[in-house]
Parts: structure tokens; C-alpha cells; sequence
């Protein structure tokens, strides 16, 4: 437990005792001993025994105010000052691409308003302009950046020259774990998501429920995407010598949660960006089969909820 959340604790503990202690010797035995009322009338038994209930609610009011607020101070986002802010960002994606969302969760977490413009992964008719034909690409107030590493590295040198500046900042292991991130676990993923024809249908639905696609492609992209990404992924696994798709991706977690090393990110109290790059990589999954059973099988979700709740709101702007 960090020095917040124990002082939060500690606030905690003192409010709810001097609440109790002010109430009837009888709340204050029944807040002792008894746990949640099994039907209505023993909560109204219990609740109406004493006039101190509404000092106790009170109580418990206070703790979810102190525990909120303590939160708040570690992980409340510093937002850019309004002349760093690119006035118009436009990212050509596929939804569930995790070196799309790796982009999507730098400009979240750093508050930039964006378009998304969705591409479909058969025809790629939305990029037929640009000379590069992978996703994602980033236009940025009319510059185009590509390559997922390369649009955060140049549009955090724009935003975040403090970073450049601070000859005090060891990057190395922020280089380190982005370049695990590149280099290992995007390989874990697909393997994972196109397991068989039942996640790959699932994967394939999240996308083009989140795309911009007419009936007709939705059906297209939905099943002709779903069964080649199944075998695309078992050629993945073959090539990157992957014989158990969950057993790698628990490992992979492992792996992250260790590198923590007891810290809320790998940036301390704040996310870097190799934690930027974990979570953006991951997000696409998280609610899928592959997400719920590595959060259920491996120590990485409460890092993940820590990441949630800190990159917030996406800034993603509406079409």
C-alpha cells in the first residue's frame, strides 16, 4: 500500500471511529458484529434501533469523499497547455489493432481531441491516398506519421519538451519495456484473440460494431476477417514458437506485473510511456474472452484498473 492510500486509511479509520463512537453502545456492537442483514426486515430492525444510523451513513460518505480525493491527487492527469495542443489529429486505424490503440492511449491520456476514421482491413480503401499502407497512421495539423513508436515518439518530442529537456530523466527502462512491447507481447496477442472461430467471430464483431461500416461489409468484414485472421494467427504461433496461446499471454503479464516491482506504474506515480504502451496494446482484449481470462489468471488487474481509471475518458471525437 502506497503512502496515499495509506494515509487515506488512516483518515478513513479515524472518521468511521469517532462516528462510531458517538453512536449508541447498541450501533456500536451491531457495526461489531453483525454483516449484511439477510432480508428488509431485519435491515429495518437493525437500521431503526438508534437514531446514530444517520451518523454512520454519514461516516461511510466521508470515507468514499476522503478515498476518492486521495486518489484524485496521485493519478489526476496534468493537462497541456493550450498552444501545445495540435489543432486537427486524424488517425487512420483498424479498432482492435493493438499498435493503433498504443496511439489511441497516448492521445487519450495526454487529453488530445482526435478523428478516428475506421479502415477497412480488406479493401483499405480509406488509405488508397497514402504511399504507406499499414495502420495506423496519424495526421497531424496535416503531417502524416506512421509507425506506431515513431507518431509517439515525434508527437511527444512536440507536446512534452519538457520530457527532451530534463537531463535528470533515466529512460532507459521506459525504452527498455516499450521495445518488450513491440518486439514480444503484440505477438502474444493474436494468437490469443484468433484462438478459434468462436474469439476470432467475437473479435471481428467488437470491430465492426465500433466501425464505420455499411450492412453489407459489416457481414463481409465480420466472417471473411474473422476466418483469415484464424489462420493468420496459427501461422503467428508457429512463428514465434508459441505452443500454449494462454499460457504465453499469463506469462506476459507475469512478466509486466514484475517489472512494476511493487510501483503503481513502471513511471512511479505517474504512467510513462512503456505504461502508456501496455495499456493501449491490451485494451483492445480486455473484455474479450483473451482480456477477462488474463485479468482472472494473472496478478495484471489492478495495474489495468489503475491505468483505466488515470488515462480516462478517451478524447476521441465523435463523428
Amino acid at each position: 500500500m502506497n503512502f496515499t492510500m495509506r494515509r487515506a486509511s488512516i483518515l478513513t479509520s479515524s472518521i468511521l471511529s469517532r462516528t462510531v463512537a458517538a453512536a449508541s453502545p447498541t450501533v456500536h456492537y451491531r457495526l461489531l458484529t453483525t454483516t449484511t442483514p439477510t432480508s428488509n426486515s431485519n435491515a429495518r430492525r437493525f437500521w431503526s434501533s438508534t437514531g446514530s444510523a444517520r451518523a454512520v451513513a454519514g461516516a461511510l460518505a466521508s470515507v468514499a469523499a476522503v478515498a476518492s480525493l486521495s486518489y484524485q491527487e496521485v493519478h489526476a492527469k496534468e493537462p497541456l497547455p493550450a498552444d501545445l495542443v495540435p489543432k486537427e489529429v486524424v488517425l487512420y486505424q483498424y479498432e482492435a489493432c493493438p499498435f493503433c490503440n498504443k496511439v489511441k492511449a497516448f492521445l487519450d491520456y495526454y487529453d488530445i481531441p482526435y478523428k478516428v476514421i475506421e479502415v477497412n482491413p480488406l479493401s483499405k480503401k480509406e488509405i488508397k491516398w497514402s504511399d504507406y499502407k499499414k495502420v495506423p497512421i496519424l495526421m497531424v495539423d496535416g503531417e502524416q506519421l506512421v509507425d506506431s513508436s515513431a507518431i509517439i515518439d515525434k508527437l511527444g518530442d512536440k507536446i512534452i519538451p519538457q520530457k527532451k529537456a530534463d537531463s535528470n530523466l533515466d529512460d532507459n527502462e521506459e525504452k527498455e519495456w516499450r521495445g518488450w512491447v513491440d518486439n514480444h507481447l503484440v505477438h502474444v496477442l493474436s494468437p490469443n484473440i484468433y484462438r478459434n472461430t468462436s474469439e476470432a467471430l467475437e473479435s471481428f464483431d467488437y470491430i465492426t460494431s465500433n466501425g464505420n461500416f455499411s450492412f453489407t461489409e459489416k457481414i463481409t468484414v465480420k466472417y471473411a476477417g474473422a476466418a483469415a485472421m484464424y489462420f493468420v494467427s496459427k501461422k503467428l504461433k508457429k512463428k514465434y514458437n508459441i505452443t500454449d496461446e494462454r499460457a504465453s499471454l499469463y506469462e506476459a503479464a507475469e512478466t509486466w506485473v514484475n517489472a512494476l516491482n511493487g510501483r503503481e506504474f513502471l513511471g512511479g506515480s505517474k504512467p510513462n510511456l512503456a505504461d502508456l504502451a501496455v495499456f493501449g496494446v491490451l485494451r483492445p482484449i480486455r473484455y474479450l474472452k483473451s482480456g477477462r481470462d488474463m485479468v482472472e489468471n494473472t496478478r495484471i488487474g489492478e495495474w489495468y484498473t489503475r491505468m483505466e481509471n488515470t488515462v480516462g475518458e478517451t478524447s476521441r471525437l465523435k463523428a
